[in-house]
């Protein structure tokens, strides 16, 4: 190959995967109040895109399709379905996980974990402009964490959640606040939480310096979505009003 890949730590990603590595990278502006996860699994059997314009109209700022057992095929055409509900909503659509799906059906971005394909790795083949999100369960991870080529982080494990089988022990709302300081500390960047959160603690997390929540069940699984999200939406404007009064 004569054009290889600078792989150098302060290169900048271009679309297709190649890097510019005088260009510094503008961080994407994300909107994580109300992180709606669709998940196949907590949906009683739904249809995704019927959940996705639910959440929306109920106030939803991003959206997350998450699927740890369909195939790649599958996920591609849900996506791409989903794509398509959400047209005009000025909402974006990210994967978790799986980079290639995103990519293959034109998604806006995706989110990785700890054990998922490295930052780095997601950011050169996502390119410069797609959102990209982490989860981070402790303040080592946040310490550690590729800051400069995420727009976004969630902190994991805020209360104990039912959703994720192999979710580690919760951290509470104290944890997630040290993962908060620990990120503002070192980037300006939205920060949000994830595990076990509803319309009845949303508040406690805003209060503890989160701005915003990442739900699986609470709207999925919700019989009404669209009330479960101004449900959310309520809870988290109260909250952010009484911490700046």
């Amino acid at each position: 190959m004569a054009a290889l890949l600078d792989q150098s730590p302060g290169a900048a990603v271009r679309p297709g995967g190649s890097l510019r590595p005088d260009a510094p990278r503008r961080r994407r502006t994300v909107d994580h109040s109300i992180y709606v996860v669709l998940d196949p699994s907590a949906s009683n059997g739904r249809q995704l895109t019927d959940i996705a314009r639910a959440a929306v109209a109920g106030g939803a700022t991003l959206l997350q399709y998450r699927d740890k057992h369909a195939a790649t095929g599958t996920m591609v055409a849900t996506t791409r379905a989903l794509l398509a509900a959400l047209a005009g909503s000025g909402v974006p659509l990210l994967v978790n996980d799986r980079i290639d799906v995103a990519l293959a059906a034109g998604a806006d971005g995706a989110h990785v974990g700890q054990d998922d394909m490295a930052v780095a790795d997601a950011r050169r083949l996502l390119g410069p402009d797609a959102i990209l999100g982490l989860s981070l369960n402790s303040v080592a991870e946040a310490e550690a964490a590729e800051l400069d080529l995420l727009d976004y982080v969630c902190g994991q494990c805020a209360f104990a959640t039912a959703s994720k089988a192999d979710a580690p022990p919760p951290i509470g709302v104290a944890g997630i606040a040290a993962i908060a300081a620990t990120i503002r500390r070192r980037a300006a960047m939205p920060v949000g939480a994830i595990s076990g959160i509803t319309a009845a603690n949303a508040g406690d997390v805003i209060a503890a310096g989160m701005d915003g929540v990442a739900v699986i069940s609470a709207v999925c699984a919700a019989p009404d979505p669209e009330a479960a999200t101004r449900a959310l939406r309520a809870a988290i404007d109260a909250a952010r009003t009484e911490v700046s009064a």
